[in-house]
């Protein structure tokens, strides 16, 4: 049954309301309870086909994860194992070494039929040690932007139309980490008309992953940015608003970063106080190459530093807050959080075997020192690559569902889903609401609109039916 007009829907929907509380503090002393109804409808009328466009595909993300859905679907079976340079998938996968090469053996067929498309290439943003493997690039460096605009977005619509009954088309940055984007300049990224006439100047603070941002917004496609760069400014998050899709970022949260965000998680919960966290890690794919220069590397290490942060500010008995950064002294490190390190160094031998070690040093009881020490090896792209086919769905249903308030009129959800964060270590929220790192929050948060969407209340931990007498 439908609430707009008392129709019968063609499509399958599901309503669910709920009530929503929030205190709201009037004063020193008093406090409201406020309570909204919210109804929730649900499209359970699945699309006949959903299309995934990766930016990098060639990579080791990428070419994994393709040879993989490939496998599966041919039932493949391989016995383990106790590249050469080329731009199809299969020459691309033996490059990334990731898979095993019987494996590899029975996909190639399928895989040596895809090259992935041509893309811009502005060096400025990437690593100078990139060059060499940029050979499948659209001409104009970086002063064509907007002829790159257009072409993206010619092959986004050729890309459908290939595809007869797709009528969903998912846009995944699994492409190079790129330097910072600088946003300090008025009238460039502060607005979607801003963004598009920078765009038309081949501005040079217009970042390759951004552009493609703006393609996937104008043809309708969900945009999830996979690496920490600042791809999502003011003016492509308006410009998705704008347009009536979805976009999600950033950074694929796949192992040494998940652990930091439920251990620090428990330390503080805890009351125990880390005053410092260093983490190392050595690679040797070609995430670890790019980021082997400073630029690059900047991006990262502010997405794998300001996991913590929520965190931290949660318990201002641990870490009072204060104004006085200039003083270093041990009791305002204290204050301010924990010294945070991260280093990544390249080393070619170890190949996609990501080495993550991590310290925590954490202050205890009666100024008590404590000592967690973790050592992590893991394949790197074998984490990275099942984490864009969760994105792609959890975003496809987000999609479907659309909520009504006082007014009973059906909205689709926020254009920036925050809700993937779970899945990815610099949660992009919508502006002026916080940002949750803490990940059984975050799946929580998940859990719970599931929930909703199929009638049943919120997970209470409380459980006070279980607790009286």
């Amino acid at each position: 049954m439908s609430l707009d007009g008392g129709k019968q829907n063609e499509d399958a929907v599901a309503f669910m309301p709920v009530v929503s509380s929030s205190a709201r503090v009037t004063g020193p002393r008093r406090v409201e309870l406020v309570s909204e109804k919210v109804v929730y409808r649900t499209n359970l009328q699945k699309p006949a086909k959903v299309g995934l466009l990766m930016v990098g595909w060639g990579g080791n993300n990428g070419s994994t994860l393709t040879a993989a859905l490939v496998a599966n679907r041919n039932r493949v079976s391989w016995r383990t194992r106790t590249g050469r340079h080329g731009m199809n998938l299969a020459d691309a996968l033996d490059r990334a070494q990731v898979l095993e090469p019987e494996l590899r053996d029975q996909v190639r067929s399928e895989l040596s039929s895809m090259v992935p498309m041509r893309a811009p290439f502005y060096a400025d943003f990437v690593a100078g040690n990139q060059a060499e493997r940029a050979d499948n690039v659209l001409p104009g460096g970086d002063g064509d932007k907007a002829g790159h605009l257009a072409q993206l977005r010619g092959d986004l619509r050729a890309f459908r139309a290939a595809h007869p009954g797709m009528d969903k088309v998912f846009v995944v940055w699994t492409a190079n980490t790129e330097r910072l984007a600088r946003v300090d300049e008025p009238g460039v990224h502060d607005s979607a008309d801003a963004l598009l006439r920078a765009i038309q100047t081949s501005h040079p603070q217009v970042s390759c992953s951004t552009l493609f941002g703006v393609a996937a917004a104008l043809e309708g496609a969900v945009y999830i940015n996979g690496s920490p760069q600042n791809t999502f400014v003011p003016g492509l998050v308006d410009l998705a608003t704008r347009c009536g899709t979805h976009v999600a970022g950033d950074d694929f949260k796949s192992g040494q970063t998940k652990l930091k965000s439920v251990l620090v998680d428990f330390l503080v919960g805890a009351g125990l106080r880390p005053v410092a966290i260093a983490s190392y890690n050595h690679l040797g794919n070609n995430d670890g190459r790019n980021l082997s220069e400073a630029a690059q590397f900047r991006a990262k290490e502010l997405s794998k530093t300001n996991v913590v942060d929520d965190m931290v500010a949660s318990n201002p008995v641990l870490y009072p807050p204060t104004n006085n950064n200039n003083n270093k002294s041990h009791q305002l490190m204290h204050m301010m959080g924990p010294d945070h390190l991260v280093v990544i160094k390249y080393v070619p031998a170890v190949g996609d075997s990501k080495r993550a070690m991590d310290e925590y040093e954490t202050e205890i009881f009666m100024g008590g020192r404590s000592t967690i020490a973790v050592h992590n090896v893991c394949e790197d792209s074998l984490l990275a690559a099942p984490l864009i086919l969760d994105l792609v769905l959890l975003a496809e249903l987000l999609t479907r569902v659309k909520t009504a308030g006082k007014d009973e009129t059906f909205r689709s959800m926020n254009t920036v889903l925050s809700l993937l964060s779970y899945m990815l270590k610099a949660p992009l929220v919508p502006e002026g609401r916080p940002v949750v790192n803490a990940l059984f929050k975050q799946r929580a948060a998940i859990e719970n609109l599931f929930r909703a969407l199929v009638g049943l209340p919120p997970v209470d931990p409380l459980c006070i039916e279980q607790r009286l007498a």
